[in-house]
Protein backbone atom coordinates (compact mmCIF):
# COMPACT_ATOMS: atom_id res chain seq x y z
CA UNK A 1 0.00 0.00 0.00
CA UNK A 2 2.99 2.54 0.78
CA UNK A 3 4.55 1.41 -2.68
CA UNK A 4 1.28 2.69 -4.52
CA UNK A 5 1.10 5.81 -2.57
CA UNK A 6 4.36 7.04 -4.13
CA UNK A 7 2.28 6.52 -7.73
CA UNK A 8 -0.89 7.74 -6.41
CA UNK A 9 -0.60 11.09 -8.37
CA UNK A 10 0.97 9.26 -11.23
CA UNK A 11 -2.21 6.55 -11.07
CA UNK A 12 -4.82 9.63 -10.82
CA UNK A 13 -3.83 11.14 -13.92
CA UNK A 14 -3.85 8.10 -15.97
CA UNK A 15 -7.56 7.55 -14.87
CA UNK A 16 -8.31 10.86 -15.77
CA UNK A 17 -6.75 10.95 -19.01
CA UNK A 18 -8.58 7.45 -19.77
CA UNK A 19 -11.84 9.48 -18.86
CA UNK A 20 -11.03 12.64 -21.16
CA UNK A 21 -10.61 10.39 -23.87
CA UNK A 22 -13.80 8.44 -23.49
CA UNK A 23 -15.75 11.77 -22.85
CA UNK A 24 -14.30 14.02 -25.53
CA UNK A 25 -16.37 13.22 -28.58
CA UNK A 26 -19.51 13.88 -26.22
CA UNK A 27 -18.41 16.30 -23.86
CA UNK A 28 -15.95 19.54 -24.88
CA UNK A 29 -15.07 20.21 -21.35
CA UNK A 30 -13.26 16.82 -21.63
CA UNK A 31 -10.81 18.38 -23.49
CA UNK A 32 -9.87 20.95 -21.05
CA UNK A 33 -9.21 17.81 -19.09
CA UNK A 34 -6.81 16.03 -21.34
CA UNK A 35 -5.04 19.72 -21.55
CA UNK A 36 -3.77 19.52 -18.04
CA UNK A 37 -3.65 15.31 -17.69
CA UNK A 38 -1.88 14.44 -20.55
CA UNK A 39 1.07 16.67 -20.48
CA UNK A 40 1.29 15.40 -16.76
CA UNK A 41 0.88 11.79 -18.09
CA UNK A 42 3.68 12.29 -20.30
CA UNK A 43 5.84 14.14 -17.34
CA UNK A 44 5.09 10.79 -15.11
CA UNK A 45 5.86 8.32 -17.65
CA UNK A 46 9.08 10.18 -18.16
CA UNK A 47 10.29 10.64 -14.82
CA UNK A 48 9.43 6.66 -13.85
CA UNK A 49 11.72 5.66 -17.04
CA UNK A 50 14.47 8.20 -16.60
CA UNK A 51 17.93 7.26 -14.71
CA UNK A 52 19.25 10.51 -13.72
CA UNK A 53 16.76 11.77 -11.02
CA UNK A 54 16.24 9.36 -7.85
CA UNK A 55 13.44 11.52 -6.28
CA UNK A 56 11.03 11.53 -9.50
CA UNK A 57 12.22 7.73 -10.35
CA UNK A 58 9.96 7.56 -6.96
CA UNK A 59 7.87 9.68 -6.87
CA UNK A 60 6.85 10.59 -10.49
CA UNK A 61 4.90 14.18 -10.96
CA UNK A 62 5.26 14.98 -7.07
CA UNK A 63 8.71 15.12 -6.48
CA UNK A 64 9.41 17.69 -9.05
CA UNK A 65 7.07 19.37 -6.04
CA UNK A 66 10.96 19.79 -4.18
CA UNK A 67 12.41 21.15 -7.04
CA UNK A 68 10.01 23.47 -7.45
CA UNK A 69 10.26 24.42 -3.40
CA UNK A 70 13.89 24.51 -3.69
CA UNK A 71 14.47 26.87 -6.60
CA UNK A 72 11.71 28.93 -4.21
CA UNK A 73 13.52 29.02 -0.94
CA UNK A 74 16.22 32.10 -2.10
CA UNK A 75 12.81 34.39 -2.84
CA UNK A 76 10.68 32.88 0.01
CA UNK A 77 13.96 33.10 2.50
CA UNK A 78 14.73 36.87 1.26
CA UNK A 79 11.13 38.46 1.32
CA UNK A 80 9.31 36.85 3.67
CA UNK A 81 11.33 34.46 6.53
CA UNK A 82 14.50 36.51 7.10
CA UNK A 83 13.95 39.80 9.70
CA UNK A 84 15.39 42.67 8.83
CA UNK A 85 19.19 42.23 10.13
CA UNK A 86 19.84 38.85 9.76
CA UNK A 87 20.05 38.17 5.87
CA UNK A 88 23.37 37.07 4.34
CA UNK A 89 25.68 38.90 2.34
CA UNK A 90 23.63 41.85 3.19
CA UNK A 91 20.10 42.28 5.26
CA UNK A 92 17.27 43.62 4.29
CA UNK A 93 18.04 46.61 6.39
CA UNK A 94 21.23 47.01 4.82
CA UNK A 95 19.33 46.94 1.12
CA UNK A 96 16.94 48.95 2.18
CA UNK A 97 19.15 51.70 3.36
CA UNK A 98 20.73 51.87 -0.44
CA UNK A 99 17.65 51.88 -1.74
CA UNK A 100 16.09 54.24 -0.11
CA UNK A 101 19.27 57.24 -0.58
CA UNK A 102 19.71 56.24 -3.67
CA UNK A 103 15.88 56.72 -4.56
CA UNK A 104 16.37 60.05 -2.59
CA UNK A 105 13.62 58.60 -0.28
CA UNK A 106 13.84 59.11 3.80
CA UNK A 107 16.33 57.60 5.45
CA UNK A 108 15.54 58.16 9.27
CA UNK A 109 14.49 55.58 11.76
CA UNK A 110 11.46 55.80 13.97
CA UNK A 111 10.96 54.29 17.63
CA UNK A 112 14.83 53.38 18.33
CA UNK A 113 17.16 50.97 17.20
CA UNK A 114 16.47 47.23 16.58
CA UNK A 115 19.99 45.87 17.25
CA UNK A 116 20.87 43.91 20.45
CA UNK A 117 23.35 46.10 21.88
CA UNK A 118 24.34 43.48 23.90
CA UNK A 119 25.41 41.42 21.36
CA UNK A 120 28.97 40.28 20.94
CA UNK A 121 29.34 42.32 17.33
CA UNK A 122 27.60 45.22 18.93
CA UNK A 123 30.17 48.64 18.62
CA UNK A 124 29.87 52.10 18.60
CA UNK A 125 31.51 55.21 18.25
CA UNK A 126 32.05 57.74 21.06
CA UNK A 127 30.40 61.18 20.68
CA UNK A 128 31.10 64.42 22.28
CA UNK A 129 29.52 66.70 24.95
CA UNK A 130 30.40 69.73 22.28
CA UNK A 131 29.92 68.30 18.49
CA UNK A 132 31.90 70.00 15.87
CA UNK A 133 29.31 72.81 14.22
CA UNK A 134 30.29 73.06 10.78
CA UNK A 135 31.96 69.24 9.77
CA UNK A 136 33.75 68.64 6.21
CA UNK A 137 30.18 67.24 3.85
CA UNK A 138 32.72 66.46 1.34
CA UNK A 139 36.05 65.34 2.81
CA UNK A 140 38.75 64.68 0.38
CA UNK A 141 42.30 62.48 0.95
CA UNK A 142 45.13 63.71 -1.41
CA UNK A 143 47.05 60.82 -3.00
CA UNK A 144 50.37 61.15 -3.70
CA UNK A 145 54.03 61.29 -2.48
CA UNK A 146 57.21 62.71 -3.18
CA UNK A 147 57.50 60.36 -6.66
CA UNK A 148 54.11 61.64 -7.68
CA UNK A 149 54.22 64.32 -10.53
CA UNK A 150 50.37 64.32 -10.84
CA UNK A 151 48.87 63.41 -7.33
CA UNK A 152 45.23 63.22 -6.71
CA UNK A 153 42.06 63.98 -4.45
CA UNK A 154 39.85 60.97 -3.76
CA UNK A 155 36.66 60.84 -1.81
CA UNK A 156 36.25 58.84 1.31
CA UNK A 157 34.20 56.37 -0.62
CA UNK A 158 34.39 55.25 -3.93
CA UNK A 159 33.51 52.24 -6.02
CA UNK A 160 35.74 49.33 -5.88
CA UNK A 161 36.56 46.94 -8.32
CA UNK A 162 33.95 45.23 -10.62
CA UNK A 163 34.43 44.40 -14.33
CA UNK A 164 33.30 45.36 -17.64
CA UNK A 165 31.98 41.92 -18.30
CA UNK A 166 30.92 40.66 -14.77
CA UNK A 167 29.00 43.91 -14.99
CA UNK A 168 27.03 44.46 -18.01
CA UNK A 169 27.52 47.83 -19.89
CA UNK A 170 24.37 49.31 -19.00
CA UNK A 171 25.70 49.14 -15.25
CA UNK A 172 29.16 50.10 -16.23
CA UNK A 173 28.06 53.66 -17.82
CA UNK A 174 25.55 53.93 -14.76
CA UNK A 175 28.37 53.95 -12.43
CA UNK A 176 30.32 55.67 -13.93
CA UNK A 177 28.02 58.78 -14.77
CA UNK A 178 27.20 58.35 -10.89
CA UNK A 179 30.99 58.69 -10.09
CA UNK A 180 31.07 61.96 -12.53
CA UNK A 181 27.86 63.61 -11.25
CA UNK A 182 28.84 62.97 -7.43
CA UNK A 183 32.81 63.48 -7.91
CA UNK A 184 34.50 59.99 -6.47
CA UNK A 185 36.27 57.74 -8.64
CA UNK A 186 35.30 54.33 -10.32
CA UNK A 187 37.55 51.19 -10.06
CA UNK A 188 37.85 49.28 -13.44
CA UNK A 189 38.06 46.24 -12.21
CA UNK A 190 40.68 44.08 -13.94
CA UNK A 191 38.49 43.76 -17.21
CA UNK A 192 40.25 46.73 -19.11
CA UNK A 193 38.82 50.25 -19.86
CA UNK A 194 35.77 49.63 -21.97
CA UNK A 195 34.32 52.36 -24.00
CA UNK A 196 31.03 52.24 -20.96
CA UNK A 197 34.35 53.21 -18.58
CA UNK A 198 34.56 56.95 -20.73
CA UNK A 199 31.39 57.71 -21.95
CA UNK A 200 30.54 60.55 -19.19
CA UNK A 201 33.80 60.92 -17.73
CA UNK A 202 33.85 59.91 -14.77
CA UNK A 203 37.44 59.27 -12.46
CA UNK A 204 39.08 55.99 -13.11
CA UNK A 205 41.10 54.06 -11.36
CA UNK A 206 42.80 51.48 -13.80
CA UNK A 207 43.06 48.03 -12.29
CA UNK A 208 45.85 45.78 -13.90
CA UNK A 209 45.60 42.04 -12.74
CA UNK A 210 47.35 38.93 -13.15
CA UNK A 211 45.83 38.76 -17.23
CA UNK A 212 46.72 42.26 -18.12
CA UNK A 213 43.59 43.05 -19.41
CA UNK A 214 43.89 46.23 -21.76
CA UNK A 215 47.53 45.73 -21.60
CA UNK A 216 48.61 42.80 -22.81
CA UNK A 217 50.49 41.06 -26.16
CA UNK A 218 49.14 38.01 -27.75
CA UNK A 219 50.91 35.54 -25.30
CA UNK A 220 49.19 37.04 -22.22
CA UNK A 221 52.46 39.18 -21.14
CA UNK A 222 52.73 43.02 -19.81
CA UNK A 223 52.62 45.35 -22.95
CA UNK A 224 54.34 49.08 -21.95
CA UNK A 225 52.92 50.48 -25.16
CA UNK A 226 49.47 49.07 -24.37
CA UNK A 227 49.49 50.29 -21.15
CA UNK A 228 50.91 53.39 -21.97
CA UNK A 229 48.52 54.31 -24.46
CA UNK A 230 45.40 53.58 -21.98
CA UNK A 231 47.38 54.97 -18.77
CA UNK A 232 47.81 58.36 -20.32
CA UNK A 233 43.69 58.72 -20.68
CA UNK A 234 42.58 62.07 -18.91
CA UNK A 235 39.86 60.33 -17.25
CA UNK A 236 42.25 57.35 -15.54
CA UNK A 237 43.59 59.22 -12.66
CA UNK A 238 45.42 56.16 -10.90
CA UNK A 239 46.65 52.57 -11.48
CA UNK A 240 46.25 49.78 -9.41
CA UNK A 241 48.33 46.30 -9.29
CA UNK A 242 45.49 43.77 -8.36
CA UNK A 243 47.39 41.18 -6.37
CA UNK A 244 44.76 38.83 -4.68
CA UNK A 245 40.64 39.42 -4.46
CA UNK A 246 39.10 39.40 -0.81
CA UNK A 247 35.83 36.90 -1.94
CA UNK A 248 38.76 34.45 -4.25
CA UNK A 249 42.66 34.83 -3.18
CA UNK A 250 44.96 32.74 -4.78
CA UNK A 251 42.77 32.30 -7.76
CA UNK A 252 42.24 33.75 -10.74
CA UNK A 253 39.15 33.22 -12.80
CA UNK A 254 38.01 31.91 -15.97
CA UNK A 255 35.45 34.13 -17.97
CA UNK A 256 34.36 31.19 -20.05
CA UNK A 257 34.20 31.50 -24.62
CA UNK A 258 30.33 31.79 -24.34
CA UNK A 259 30.60 35.16 -22.35
CA UNK A 260 33.73 36.46 -24.05
CA UNK A 261 32.15 38.42 -26.72
CA UNK A 262 33.38 40.56 -29.65
CA UNK A 263 33.13 43.51 -27.76
CA UNK A 264 34.55 42.45 -24.51
CA UNK A 265 37.31 40.79 -26.35
CA UNK A 266 38.32 44.01 -28.03
CA UNK A 267 38.38 45.55 -24.41
CA UNK A 268 40.20 42.87 -22.65
CA UNK A 269 42.66 42.08 -25.78
CA UNK A 270 41.66 38.57 -26.03
CA UNK A 271 40.39 36.37 -28.87
CA UNK A 272 36.79 36.11 -29.02
CA UNK A 273 34.75 33.47 -28.11
CA UNK A 274 37.44 31.63 -26.19
CA UNK A 275 38.26 31.21 -22.52
CA UNK A 276 39.62 33.97 -21.12
CA UNK A 277 41.71 33.01 -18.46
CA UNK A 278 43.47 35.01 -15.59
CA UNK A 279 46.46 33.11 -14.02
CA UNK A 280 46.85 32.55 -10.08
CA UNK A 281 49.36 34.97 -10.11
CA UNK A 282 51.89 38.24 -12.18
CA UNK A 283 53.95 36.94 -14.94
CA UNK A 284 55.69 40.24 -14.68
CA UNK A 285 57.23 39.96 -11.07
CA UNK A 286 57.93 37.07 -8.35
CA UNK A 287 59.52 38.78 -5.40
CA UNK A 288 58.70 42.00 -3.64
CA UNK A 289 61.71 44.19 -5.22
CA UNK A 290 60.29 43.36 -8.80
CA UNK A 291 57.21 43.76 -7.77
CA UNK A 292 57.62 47.01 -6.79
CA UNK A 293 59.77 47.67 -9.54
CA UNK A 294 57.28 46.99 -12.05
CA UNK A 295 55.24 49.42 -9.64
CA UNK A 296 57.18 52.43 -11.11
CA UNK A 297 57.15 51.64 -14.36
CA UNK A 298 53.89 51.92 -14.04
CA UNK A 299 53.98 55.44 -12.42
CA UNK A 300 56.31 56.19 -15.00
CA UNK A 301 53.97 55.30 -18.00
CA UNK A 302 50.83 56.77 -16.96
CA UNK A 303 52.87 59.80 -16.32
CA UNK A 304 53.29 60.11 -13.21
CA UNK A 305 49.81 59.10 -11.70
CA UNK A 306 49.82 57.60 -8.18
CA UNK A 307 49.97 53.75 -8.43
CA UNK A 308 48.74 51.29 -5.79
CA UNK A 309 48.57 47.65 -4.81
CA UNK A 310 45.51 45.99 -4.42
CA UNK A 311 45.65 42.31 -1.77
CA UNK A 312 43.58 40.43 0.29
CA UNK A 313 45.76 39.98 3.04
CA UNK A 314 47.12 36.31 4.03
CA UNK A 315 50.52 35.19 5.38
CA UNK A 316 51.87 38.44 7.82
CA UNK A 317 55.03 38.13 6.63
CA UNK A 318 54.55 38.60 3.01
CA UNK A 319 53.05 41.82 4.09
CA UNK A 320 55.98 42.33 6.06
CA UNK A 321 58.13 41.18 3.26
CA UNK A 322 56.32 44.78 1.39
CA UNK A 323 57.45 47.08 3.59
CA UNK A 324 61.19 46.12 3.98
CA UNK A 325 61.15 46.09 0.01
CA UNK A 326 60.02 49.77 -0.18
CA UNK A 327 62.44 51.08 2.63
CA UNK A 328 65.16 49.16 0.66
CA UNK A 329 64.46 50.17 -3.00
CA UNK A 330 63.04 53.46 -1.75
CA UNK A 331 59.94 53.05 -4.39
CA UNK A 332 57.08 54.04 -2.56
CA UNK A 333 53.29 53.19 -3.78
CA UNK A 334 51.02 56.16 -3.26
CA UNK A 335 48.58 53.69 -1.42
CA UNK A 336 47.37 50.08 -0.91
CA UNK A 337 44.14 48.95 -0.72
CA UNK A 338 42.86 46.27 1.73
CA UNK A 339 40.47 43.99 0.34
CA UNK A 340 38.49 41.71 3.46
CA UNK A 341 37.69 38.43 2.49
CA UNK A 342 33.98 39.16 2.99
CA UNK A 343 34.33 40.92 0.34
CA UNK A 344 32.20 39.87 -3.31
CA UNK A 345 32.80 38.80 -6.07
CA UNK A 346 30.61 37.31 -9.71
CA UNK A 347 31.59 33.70 -9.04
CA UNK A 348 33.90 31.85 -6.62
CA UNK A 349 34.85 28.24 -5.46
CA UNK A 350 32.50 28.88 -2.20
CA UNK A 351 35.42 27.42 0.02
CA UNK A 352 37.45 29.95 -0.96
CA UNK A 353 34.75 33.00 -0.19
CA UNK A 354 34.04 30.85 2.64
CA UNK A 355 37.21 29.98 3.95
CA UNK A 356 40.21 31.41 2.71
CA UNK A 357 41.06 35.46 3.32
CA UNK A 358 41.81 37.68 6.06
CA UNK A 359 38.40 39.39 7.27
CA UNK A 360 38.85 43.40 6.64
CA UNK A 361 39.11 44.49 10.20
CA UNK A 362 42.05 42.26 11.44
CA UNK A 363 43.76 43.01 7.89
CA UNK A 364 42.84 46.31 8.05
CA UNK A 365 44.81 46.79 11.31
CA UNK A 366 47.53 44.39 10.57
CA UNK A 367 48.38 46.28 7.19
CA UNK A 368 47.69 49.83 9.32
CA UNK A 369 50.63 48.86 11.70
CA UNK A 370 52.68 47.39 9.35
CA UNK A 371 52.80 50.82 7.28
CA UNK A 372 53.02 53.10 10.61
CA UNK A 373 55.36 50.13 12.04
CA UNK A 374 57.73 50.99 9.56
CA UNK A 375 57.59 54.63 8.90
CA UNK A 376 55.82 54.63 5.94
CA UNK A 377 52.24 55.93 6.59
CA UNK A 378 52.89 59.46 5.56
CA UNK A 379 53.77 58.49 2.54
CA UNK A 380 51.40 55.58 1.48
CA UNK A 381 47.32 55.82 1.90
CA UNK A 382 45.49 53.07 3.10
CA UNK A 383 42.34 52.07 1.91
CA UNK A 384 39.53 49.77 2.97
CA UNK A 385 37.23 47.37 0.94
CA UNK A 386 34.61 44.92 1.87
CA UNK A 387 30.85 44.88 2.69
CA UNK A 388 30.90 48.79 3.25
CA UNK A 389 27.06 50.21 2.76
CA UNK A 390 26.63 53.19 5.64
CA UNK A 391 28.52 56.30 7.75
CA UNK A 392 29.26 53.62 9.89
CA UNK A 393 30.91 51.33 7.91
CA UNK A 394 32.80 54.14 7.04
CA UNK A 395 33.62 55.65 10.38
CA UNK A 396 34.89 51.87 11.36
CA UNK A 397 37.17 51.52 9.07
CA UNK A 398 38.83 55.25 8.93
CA UNK A 399 38.97 55.03 12.58
CA UNK A 400 40.97 51.67 12.43
CA UNK A 401 43.74 53.11 9.85
CA UNK A 402 41.73 53.87 6.18
CA UNK A 403 42.24 56.75 4.63
CA UNK A 404 38.66 55.93 2.45
CA UNK A 405 36.88 53.06 1.82
CA UNK A 406 35.57 51.44 -1.40
CA UNK A 407 32.22 49.59 -2.20
CA UNK A 408 31.53 47.45 -4.69
CA UNK A 409 27.76 45.46 -4.01
CA UNK A 410 26.48 48.58 -2.45
CA UNK A 411 26.86 50.59 -5.67
CA UNK A 412 25.32 47.55 -7.47
CA UNK A 413 22.55 48.38 -4.99
CA UNK A 414 22.19 51.81 -5.83
CA UNK A 415 22.01 50.97 -9.85
CA UNK A 416 18.89 48.08 -9.33
CA UNK A 417 20.83 45.10 -7.76
CA UNK A 418 18.39 43.32 -5.82
CA UNK A 419 21.03 40.46 -4.67
CA UNK A 420 19.06 38.18 -6.27
CA UNK A 421 22.23 36.02 -6.26
CA UNK A 422 22.12 35.08 -10.19
CA UNK A 423 25.40 36.89 -11.01
CA UNK A 424 27.59 33.72 -12.32
CA UNK A 425 24.56 32.86 -14.33
CA UNK A 426 24.04 35.82 -16.50
CA UNK A 427 20.52 35.47 -15.31
CA UNK A 428 20.47 38.72 -13.62
CA UNK A 429 16.48 40.27 -13.48
CA UNK A 430 17.29 43.83 -13.12
CA UNK A 431 20.35 44.32 -15.99
CA UNK A 432 23.29 44.90 -13.74
CA UNK A 433 25.50 41.72 -13.41
CA UNK A 434 24.51 40.27 -17.02
CA UNK A 435 25.42 40.52 -20.81
CA UNK A 436 21.80 39.54 -22.10
CA UNK A 437 20.86 42.70 -24.00
CA UNK A 438 17.24 42.07 -23.32
CA UNK A 439 18.11 41.90 -19.24
CA UNK A 440 20.37 44.87 -19.79
CA UNK A 441 17.80 46.82 -21.18
CA UNK A 442 15.76 47.25 -17.62
CA UNK A 443 18.71 49.10 -16.20
CA UNK A 444 18.70 52.30 -17.86
CA UNK A 445 21.93 55.05 -17.15
CA UNK A 446 20.01 57.96 -17.54
CA UNK A 447 18.36 56.99 -14.43
CA UNK A 448 20.11 54.78 -12.44
CA UNK A 449 23.73 56.81 -12.94
CA UNK A 450 22.19 59.80 -10.97
CA UNK A 451 20.94 57.18 -7.84
CA UNK A 452 24.51 55.78 -7.44
CA UNK A 453 25.55 59.60 -7.18
CA UNK A 454 23.10 60.40 -4.37
CA UNK A 455 23.80 56.83 -2.46
CA UNK A 456 27.21 58.35 -2.52
CA UNK A 457 26.11 61.54 -1.32
CA UNK A 458 23.65 60.47 1.53
CA UNK A 459 26.17 57.89 2.79
CA UNK A 460 29.25 60.21 3.07
CA UNK A 461 26.64 62.80 4.66
CA UNK A 462 25.78 60.50 7.55
CA UNK A 463 29.71 60.09 8.38
CA UNK A 464 30.23 63.66 8.63
CA UNK A 465 26.95 63.58 11.15
CA UNK A 466 28.57 60.79 12.81
CA UNK A 467 32.60 62.69 12.92
CA UNK A 468 30.80 65.96 13.89
CA UNK A 469 28.87 64.19 16.81
CA UNK A 470 32.70 62.90 17.97
CA UNK A 471 33.39 66.76 17.96
CA UNK A 472 35.30 66.59 14.97
CA UNK A 473 35.66 68.26 11.25
CA UNK A 474 37.32 65.60 9.20
CA UNK A 475 37.36 61.68 9.06
CA UNK A 476 40.50 61.35 9.50
CA UNK A 477 40.74 62.49 13.39
CA UNK A 478 38.89 59.80 14.14
CA UNK A 479 41.12 57.01 16.14
CA UNK A 480 41.18 53.78 17.37
CA UNK A 481 39.93 54.74 20.85
CA UNK A 482 36.66 56.56 19.32
CA UNK A 483 35.55 52.75 18.24
CA UNK A 484 34.80 51.15 21.34
CA UNK A 485 33.73 47.11 20.41
CA UNK A 486 31.42 44.95 22.92
CA UNK A 487 33.49 41.62 23.80
CA UNK A 488 30.49 39.86 25.82
CA UNK A 489 27.48 40.79 27.24
CA UNK A 490 28.96 42.46 30.55
CA UNK A 491 31.94 43.88 29.20
CA UNK A 492 33.05 46.66 26.17
CA UNK A 493 36.60 47.96 25.17
CA UNK A 494 38.17 50.94 22.55
CA UNK A 495 39.26 48.64 20.03
CA UNK A 496 42.95 49.34 20.80
CA UNK A 497 42.72 48.08 24.06
CA UNK A 498 41.41 44.86 21.81
CA UNK A 499 44.25 44.82 19.07
CA UNK A 500 47.75 46.77 19.52
CA UNK A 501 47.92 49.57 17.32
CA UNK A 502 51.88 50.16 16.71
CA UNK A 503 53.83 53.55 17.60
CA UNK A 504 55.28 54.98 14.51
CA UNK A 505 59.01 53.64 13.27
CA UNK A 506 58.70 50.81 16.38
CA UNK A 507 58.91 48.00 13.82
CA UNK A 508 62.55 49.65 12.46
CA UNK A 509 63.72 50.87 16.38
CA UNK A 510 62.36 48.03 18.12
CA UNK A 511 60.64 45.14 16.52
CA UNK A 512 61.06 42.53 19.46
CA UNK A 513 59.13 44.51 21.45
CA UNK A 514 55.93 44.36 19.31
CA UNK A 515 54.04 40.92 18.69
CA UNK A 516 55.04 40.83 15.22
CA UNK A 517 58.46 40.30 16.01
CA UNK A 518 58.61 36.85 14.60
CA UNK A 519 56.60 37.63 11.32
CA UNK A 520 59.29 41.05 10.99
CA UNK A 521 61.86 38.78 11.14
CA UNK A 522 61.58 36.09 8.99
CA UNK A 523 60.26 38.84 6.02
CA UNK A 524 62.54 39.76 3.11
CA UNK A 525 62.62 41.99 0.40
CA UNK A 526 64.21 39.48 -1.95
CA UNK A 527 61.21 36.68 -1.78
CA UNK A 528 58.18 36.93 -0.62
CA UNK A 529 58.74 33.54 0.82
CA UNK A 530 60.11 33.28 4.77
CA UNK A 531 63.74 33.23 5.34
CA UNK A 532 63.48 30.68 7.75
CA UNK A 533 60.32 27.73 8.03
CA UNK A 534 57.96 28.75 10.24
CA UNK A 535 56.82 24.83 10.95
CA UNK A 536 57.18 25.44 14.83
CA UNK A 537 56.26 29.30 15.06
CA UNK A 538 53.71 30.47 17.16
CA UNK A 539 51.84 33.53 16.47
CA UNK A 540 52.05 36.11 19.30
CA UNK A 541 55.63 34.64 20.42
CA UNK A 542 57.68 37.24 22.73
CA UNK A 543 60.60 38.67 22.05
CA UNK A 544 62.46 36.41 19.27
CA UNK A 545 60.05 33.99 19.44
CA UNK A 546 61.43 32.69 22.61
CA UNK A 547 57.52 31.89 24.46
CA UNK A 548 54.52 32.33 23.90
CA UNK A 549 52.06 35.21 25.01
CA UNK A 550 48.84 34.01 25.05
CA UNK A 551 45.95 33.29 22.24
CA UNK A 552 46.52 36.07 19.75
CA UNK A 553 44.51 37.06 16.19
CA UNK A 554 46.29 38.39 12.84
CA UNK A 555 45.85 41.74 13.89
CA UNK A 556 47.68 41.29 16.92
CA UNK A 557 45.42 41.49 19.68
CA UNK A 558 44.97 38.87 22.78
CA UNK A 559 41.12 37.60 22.04
CA UNK A 560 39.10 37.87 25.24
Amino acid sequence: MKTLSRYAVLLLVIVLSALGIVLAPRHAWAYWLLAVTLPLLLVGLRDLAQRGWTITRNYPITGHLRTFFYWLRPYLRSYIVEDDLTGTPYSYDARNLVHARARGRTDTQPFGTERNTDDHDHHWITHSIVPHPAPDTSPRVQVGNAQTRRPYSASVLNISAMSFGALSAHAIEALNLGAKRGGFYHDTGEGGISPYHLKHGGDLVWELGSGYFGARDRHGRFDPQLFHENASRDAVKMTEIKLSQGAKPGHGGLLPAAKVTEEIAAVRHVPAHQDCLSPRGHSAFSTPIEMLEFAARMRELSGGKPVGLKLCVGKPHEVFAIMKAILKTGITPEFIVVDGAEGGTGAAPAELSDWVGMPLMDALILMRNALVGAGLKGDIRLAASGKIHSGMGLARNLALGADWCNAARAFMFSVGCVQSQRCHLGTCPTGVATQDPLRQRALVPEVQGPRAARFHEKTVESLSEIVAAAGFAHPSDLQPYHLIHRIGPEKSAPVDQIHPFLPEDILLEAPDDTVYADWWRVAQAESFAPAEPLRNYRFGAGPGGSGPRGPTDFAGGTRP
